[in-house]
This record gives C-alpha cells, structure tokens and sequence, in this order.
C-alpha cells in the first residue's frame, strides 16, 4: 500500500537524518488532497515537461511524474538532492538537479532535456516564502521572453503573496508584483492551503496560484524595460506623488515629468498606486519618447 504524504515525509526526514532548514525556508507539503489539487490545477498532460522549483522530498514530485512526459527537480539543498535521486533512481522520467533556481536558466534546461519533442512546458512549485517574489518574477521575465515554450506557472505561496499578485489599484497590496504578474499572465486561483498541511508548520496560510503565461501582452510599449523601470519608481515611496517619485528617473527633471505626466493624461499629483496597467503604459512610452 502507497504511504500517504504525510508518513512519507516523516519517514524521509528520520531515514535520512534531515532537519528541515529554516535558512532554506523549508516547509514539506504532507495533505495528499492538496498534492492533487495542486496536480488538477497545473493542468499537467502526458505530453508535458515539467520543472518543479524546489521538490524536496519529492511527495509533489512523484505525483507530477504520473502525469507528466518528463520532470526536471530544481533543488538548492544538496541534502534533499541526495534523497531525491535515491527516491527516484527507478524513475525514468524524473530528474533532479542541484542547483539555485534564480541563478538557472530555464531555457537552458528546456533545450538540455527536451530531445523527444515534449509538448507545454509548465513550471510548478512550493516555493520558499523568503524568495518567492524574485522566483515569480524571474519565471515571469523569462516565460515572456520569446521565443518561450513555457506555458504556466502554478505555485504555492504565502497569502499574502498571492493577494498581492492579485490586488486591483487603489489598494493597500496593490504594486509591482501586481502589474507584472498581469503584463505576462492571467492568473487563477487554484486553493488555500491551512498552514497545518505542512512540517513544520508555517505561521502564516498559504495559496495556490496559476498563472497563464500570455501570448499577447495586454498593452502595447516603446521600451519594456522603461515600463518596469516607472513602476519600480512609483511604488518605491509609494505615499509620495508621481511628480516626486519619477524626477531624476532617466535623467528627466522637474519640468520635464510635469511635462511627461501631463501628456500622458496623468494627473501629477496622484500617486502610483492609482494607477491602472494601461496608464502605466502610457506613461512608459512618454518617457520613452523622452529618453530617445
């Protein structure tokens, strides 16, 4: 009879004389109703590569490996690299590698493993609550990047993350993580994951999210990377006026941002927070004009 999550974990971790790593951020999911909801929601078929960001001790993991052509384990911990490829040496299409997922590149692990013509790629993950802004955004950045095979993003993160990823302007959570997960994906809320789902337990709930990456970008720019460079401006004193935040920003001075709000249909005195993605846009690409 198969162990379920929970006995696995445990087991794991006495068997192999693991401490989870606080420095690590390590939480091992141990609710096997969650690992298949986790599984519905990626939507993983038979013909998909899958890159899981952190599988620990593999309870995901083995369950991604049903469904999936091929699964590449992306692992830091050197110790859990060592249970994973024990655990899944008779596993032909599991493979785990030992490496920092933000110092990765995920299309150099698309060409390396993808030799028999997988279909979607799809990226899936518990991600460490201590990095997992930077992780989205990286998977996001290079989803974006053409030509990408990468089609989803699925992963559980702390809550509060996940409304944030989620918040409408003129909001308290509302920011860049907000506006970037919107330019490169539409994003579903998969389930809430109660913090006993875990060993250990975390202190905060956590959230399952998956996020589409787009085909089509929702707005049209002159320079992405001014855009993002804008909204990083506008939300990094977020109480002060656009007027404020944006001086300086690419050499432009006073008068000139007065003069870049204002043809951009934005009020200078408002703030970054009210704005929408469109305005933002717009506003990017008047400041490229500018910086041209």
């Amino acid at each position: 009879m198969e162990l379920c999550a929970a006995e696995r974990v445990k087991r794991g971790l006495k068997a192999y004389g693991v401490t989870p790593s606080k420095s690590l951020g390590q939480n091992f999911l141990t609710d096997d109703h969650v690992i298949e909801e986790i599984c519905d929601g990626a939507d993983i078929g038979e013909e998909d590569l899958v890159i899981e960001i952190g599988p620990g001790l593999g309870v995901l993991t083995a369950r991604l490996a049903e469904r999936a052509a091929a699964v590449v384990g992306v692992e830091i911990d050197r110790r859990m690299t060592e249970v994973l490829t024990d655990s899944f040496a008779f596993y032909e299409n599991v493979k785990i590698l030992n490496c920092d997922i933000l110092k990765t590149s995920l299309a150099e692990i698309i060409s390396r493993e993808d030799t028999g013509g997988f279909g979607a790629v799809k990226v899936v993950g518990n991600l460490p609550y201590y990095i997992t802004t930077p992780i989205i955004l990286k998977v996001l950045k290079e989803s974006g990047d053409s030509p990408s095979r990468i089609k989803s993003l699925t992963a559980m993160m702390q809550k509060e993350v996940a409304e944030r990823i989620g918040a409408s302007p003129s909001t308290k959570a509302y920011g860049t993580i907000s506006l970037a997960a919107e330019y490169y994906s539409r994003v579903y809320e998969v389930t809430d994951v109660p913090r006993d789902a875990f060993i250990p337990s975390p202190n905060v709930d956590s959230r399952v999210l998956r996020m589409d990456i787009r085909e089509k970008k929702p707005v049209e720019l002159t320079d992405e990377e001014i855009f993002f460079t804008c909204i990083k401006a506008a939300f990094r004193q977020r109480r002060k006026t656009l007027r404020n935040c944006l001086t300086g920003l690419e050499g432009m001075d006073r008068e000139t941002t007065e003069r870049v709000l204002v043809s951009a249909g934005i009020d200078p005195g408002r703030r970054g927070e009210t704005l929408d993605i469109r305005e933002f846009a717009g506003l990017a690409n008047k400041v490229a004009e500018v910086c041209r």
